[in-house]
């Protein structure tokens, strides 16, 4: 079976190397452009480009693949390239640019997509970040068929995920893009021999898990403690929670509810009511967090103990907060 895949990030590597891996013939791979990253914003590639550099597969990067769209030169020189491919199916992870209809026709068996959730739960941008914001004990991957609309197609396969109590995005991330990999090699053997049944997603239980905002990383102490461990989580890797304290950022990488914790009589919301090796211990609106492993600006993560012995928090001092969305 002809593959093309079309992916970006770290997630769609691994599902690359899998189907790679699993004898499928890849004749072409489509991702983002080149983007400035690091310190010297220097051009770099994707995940996916870098795989398929390695593996002597063709890429190509079109800005779009809309062809009366911004890009009209992108979109038709990608159509001549999916075109000259004559692919099969077209597999799909984070790539990151809408797909028109002429790209979901042009595979003999459509496109199929690899999403970080159970459907029709977190359709959308980031499915692992709003998992474990919301508290979810669940996850897992669903393979679909992709049609026109934001991750509504059908669904091929399905498997669950547990979330661990203390997974961040980066963790869940990682068991979730094995999971994907496997589930994908597994579909395509399955759509080879006819064996996949499509399933209508339900009506019930949609929500969409809308794209991480930088502005979100402020920590908004007033707020439920169980909710602000939760985010900090969900954060981790990106952006990183963060909080305001005497007018420096410091952001917070690891933290943990004190269980059965009130805050005292007349405490503020983020107002550090401890400092020591073991964390920095903040007041939320009906419990306390302690914090265990901070950064400041331009520097290190560093665990609690560490970070004390270079930056001052003491009891009394306040972080500022903000509601969700506002500047602080």
């Amino acid at each position: 079976m002809r593959v093309i895949f079309a992916g970006t990030p770290e997630f769609a590597r691994v599902a690359l190397e899998k189907l790679h891996a699993a004898g499928f013939d890849i004749p072409l791979v489509l991702t983002q452009p080149d983007r400035p990253a690091g310190r010297g914003m220097k051009l770099q590639a994707s995940p996916v480009k870098q795989w398929a550099e390695s593996a002597h597969v063709a890429v190509a990067q079109p800005r779009s693949l809309r062809l009366d769209g911004k890009f009209p030169d992108d979109a038709a020189a990608a159509r001549e390239a999916i075109a000259a491919a004559r692919a099969d199916v077209m597999v799909v992870a984070a790539y990151g640019l809408i797909l028109p209809q002429w790209v979901l026709d042009a595979p003999r068996l459509g496109c199929l997509n690899i999403h970080a959730s159970l459907l029709p739960r977190w359709r959308g941008a980031a499915p692992i970040h709003r998992a474990i914001e919301a508290g979810d004990l669940e996850t897992g991957v669903t393979i679909m068929q992709m049609d026109a609309g934001l991750d509504t197609g059908d669904m091929l396969l399905v498997e669950k995920l547990r979330i661990a109590p203390q997974d961040t995005t980066g963790s869940l991330h990682d068991r979730l893009a094995g999971l994907g990999g496997r589930l994908i090699v597994e579909a395509l053997e399955l759509a080879a021999c006819g064996g996949l049944k499509p399933v209508v997603q339900p009506t019930d239980g949609v929500t969409y898990a809308h794209k991480i905002e930088k502005h979100e990383a402020l920590t908004d102490w007033t707020q439920g403690v169980a909710a602000i461990e939760r985010r900090i989580r969900a954060f981790n890797p990106f952006p990183g929670a963060a909080g305001l304290l005497d007018g420096q950022t410091l952001k917070f990488w690891r933290a943990d509810v004190l269980a059965g914790t009130a805050p005292p009589a007349g405490t503020q919301p983020g107002q550090v009511l401890a400092a020591g090796p073991d964390g920095v211990d903040i007041a939320a609106v009906d419990g306390v967090l302690r914090v265990g492993r901070l950064q400041k600006a331009g520097g290190k993560a560093l665990d609690a103990a560490e970070f004390l012995r270079g930056f001052e928090i003491r009891p009394g001092m306040v972080f500022s907060h903000a509601a969700a969305g506002e500047p602080a």
